[in-house]
């Protein structure tokens, strides 16, 4: 463990500060605050922290106008509230000093130790990285967030507490921004709240997000239950009541919680059952908490003989916890004049951990049995999160497979063997494989479900025994794709796929490009080290077969790549033993050529016309007409162009654009039509429109040719019809 830092006699002296970019009065509140659980040295280190923090942040304010130390202190505060140790508080003061300031990790580290050092480093975004979109940056920053949590939870609750404090405060930035940062912690921060277990603030999260994100709802849903209290208040009265008469008799203590329902929940339940809000009647609850288990169960026989349960709405988390170490039994009772009733009953150990999670390890270390077990499920799933970073290809698929995995639904299977698996609703036995383990995932082919023989895309449900069936040579099958659930099976599915794929593609690439660099008196094995190294260089790939799979693909043309190697060997054929090649010739096109080689749809270039070639990044090779307006402005960069001939014989046909204009007279396109036919030509497609006036018309036509004589036939035939006034070819939307 870290030595403390003693704060010097005055840590005010030693980092000055502008007074009106101080905040006595909430920093004296966290001070008393930690004072109360923490070492005087550990206090001095905080007390450090915040005036090299205030002195860092001189000068910033925030978009409200208070000073900007106001924030750091406000997350500081919550977390303080959950009993965290003096190293996350320092991070917590300091976690945007190497954001938004000249203070470097290096400095944090020597001033407040490593571990303080890189639980700011976990929280600070990756503003100097630069990303193709928005979209990237946030999925990069939360993959480094993700990740920095998996060694250290404290990060993530450093960074929950930020954003809980960015959300009190959202009035203050425009709209739009409003919303953004809503939906992003609506469907990241609440739901990684919810999977540590961290109830309270969860649910804060979600009715901020609620507020901010759609904020007309938000209010006439609050005016619509500001008016239904009234009327539901003797309701609520009398099952309070009732339930607190009921206990005694059953020699039950109990302390009883009325709750009126989170405005979200309520939301969402109208939302997703297409409710009206008056027919959404259980919007009050009840939670019952009693000394110990055995009495959980007798005080839910005693609800239940005061008012009938609902079936089917009775749910055991004692026996099974949630995911994130969630216990209490819930039941939904019948109350005076028909009232749905939602009633939780609970232990105080597990109110604890309801309403504070994983935090609750710092809260409340009395309670030895039920935190190990929650901190076991919880490092269980941060392991999972290192797991499923090692499969994904790139920052956006890792938050695709984490954000699956926060929404988890409440469908519990066991093995034969009888261990419990919680996994969200509308898992299939490909999932509970993957669940298992990786390699029972990657060759199973069916499942036993209750001793019953199931494909594999069948849906689990509650209580199911599943067993699965497993093939030495089977393999994953990317239709898996299309109905797993689990972030691990869609993670560990495309990553098998994935190499299968590179392993197929590099193979294929390999003979393609020994192919090509033929023409050039070469062989894959003749080329010298120097020019790969310099092509693998320009081209920033980091080895051959990355350039193979590449090929085998379609993201390269494998002529070009043999022409470019074939130029830097070129350069290299002085030296001893080095092939000279042969000079290169143009690229032949057919037209047939796939993806890599496209025929540009702005000009459409057919068979003896000048064509020139263009590469395009990420989308091989683009032909053109040599006069086409869209490739003369990519005429600076020549390094982009490729010479290019059509093969002599073409088999397949190409279409071109005709614009017609005629007298207008009965019978002229049936004319028209015949004199192509006769030219075994084929129309695809032909529309008119009027002329210059009303004795002239215009007709589209789109055609298939062989070669461009095919064409000029084609218009000489046309041509010769004796009320056609003029014919032209049209080059992408303007005619010759």
């Amino acid at each position: 463990m870290e030595s403390a830092i003693p704060a010097p006699i005055d840590a005010g002296t030693a980092f000055p500060v502008s007074p009106e970019c101080l905040v006595p009065e909430a920093f004296g509140s966290l001070k008393a605050l930690v004072a109360s659980y923490l070492r005087p040295e550990d206090v001095s280190r905080i007390e450090l922290a915040y005036f090299f923090a205030a002195h860092a942040h001189d000068g910033q304010l925030r978009a409200s106008g208070d000073p900007y130390i106001s924030h750091p202190v406000a997350v500081a505060q919550i977390l303080a509230g959950w009993n965290l140790d003096a190293q996350a508080l320092c991070a917590a003061l300091l976690h945007d000093v190497v954001e938004d300031t000249h203070i470097s990790k290096a400095e944090i580290a020597e001033r407040f130790g490593r571990t303080t050092a890189e639980l700011v480093d976990g929280v600070s975004k990756l503003d100097k990285i630069e990303f193709r979109s928005q979209e990237e940056a946030q999925a990069e920053n939360f993959r480094k967030m993700l990740l920095a949590m998996a060694s250290d939870l404290r990060v993530i609750l450093i960074k929950l507490a930020d954003r809980l404090h960015n959300m009190r405060t959202l009035d203050c930035v425009r709209p739009e921004k409003q919303r953004r940062i809503a939906r992003e912690t609506q469907e990241i921060h609440a739901p990684i709240a919810n999977r540590l277990g961290l109830n309270s603030l969860y649910r804060e999260l979600q009715e901020l997000s609620f507020q901010h994100r759609y904020p007309m709802r938000f209010r006439v849903l609050s005016k619509a239950i500001r008016a239904a209290r009234g009327n539901r208040r003797e309701v609520v009265g009398k099952i309070s009541h009732a339930i607190i008469e009921r206990l005694p008799q059953w020699h039950i203590e109990a302390e009883v919680q009325g709750r009126e329902k989170h405005l979200y929940s309520i939301y969402r339940k109208m939302s997703e059952k297409h409710l009206t809000f008056s027919q959404v009647l259980d919007i009050y609850g009840f939670r019952v908490i009693v000394p110990d288990v055995p009495t959980c169960y007798r005080a839910l026989g005693a609800l239940h003989g005061l008012y009938k349960p609902v079936p089917g709405k009775f749910k055991d988390y004692i026996a099974i916890p949630k995911a994130n170490g969630y216990q209490s039994l819930h039941t939904t009772l019948i109350g005076p004049f028909g009232t749905p009733v939602e009633v939780q009953i609970r232990t105080p150990e597990m109110n604890h951990v309801a309403e504070s999670g994983v935090a609750s390890h710092w809260l409340y270390k009395e309670d030895e049995k039920t935190l190990t077990e929650l901190q076991h499920k919880t490092h269980n799933w941060l392991q999972s999160l290192l797991e499923l970073q090692s499969t994904s290809g790139d920052s956006s698929e890792f938050l695709e497979h984490v954000k699956i995995d926060l929404f988890p639904g409440e469908v519990y299977v066991f093995t034969p063997k009888g261990k419990i698996f919680a996994l969200p609703r509308g898992a299939t036995v490909v999932d509970f494989a993957y669940a298992v383990h990786t390699d029972v995932g990657n060759r199973c082919v069916a499942g036993r479900i209750n001793n019953e023989l199931q494909p594999l895309r069948t849906e689990l449900r509650n209580g199911d025994q599943v067993e699965i069936i497993t093939a030495a040579h089977a393999s994953p099958n990317p239709a898996w794709l299309s109905y797993v659930r689990t972030g691990k099976a869609r993670a560990q599915i495309r990553h098998f796929l994935k190499n299968a794929q590179q392993e197929e593609a590099s193979t294929l690439g390999e003979r393609l490009l020994n192919q090509a660099l033929r023409l050039h008196g070469l062989t894959l094995g003749q080329v010298s080290s120097i020019a790969w190294d310099r092509y693998l260089r320009e081209f920033t790939l980091h080895t051959r077969k990355e350039l193979m799979a590449d090929i085998g693909l379609g993201r390269r043309l494998p002529a070009i790549v043999a022409r470019r190697i074939a130029e830097l060997q070129d350069v290299e054929s002085g030296r001893s033993g080095v092939v000279k090649p042969k000079p290169a010739g143009a690229i032949l096109i057919r037209g047939t050529e796939g993806v890599t080689v496209q025929l540009a749809r702005c000009c459409r270039p057919i068979p003896g016309d000048p064509i020139v070639g263009i590469i395009r990044k990420g989308q091989g090779l683009e032909v053109h007409l040599h006069d086409c307006a869209q490739a003369r402005k990519l005429r600076s960069e020549r390094d982009r162009w490729i010479d290019v001939e059509w093969e002599p014989h073409t088999e397949r046909m190409f279409e071109v654009n005709l614009r017609v204009v005629t007298q207008n007279v009965r019978g002229v396109l049936a004319k028209v039509a015949h004199a192509i036919a006769e030219q075994d030509c084929n129309i695809q497609n032909v529309s008119t429109e009027e002329g210059e006036g009303a004795n002239y018309t215009v007709i589209n036509l789109t055609l298939q040719v062989s070669h461009r004589l095919h064409l000029a036939r084609v218009i000489r035939g046309v041509r010769h019809i004796p009320e056609v006034v003029r014919i032209s070819r049209l080059k992408g939307d303007k005619p010759s």
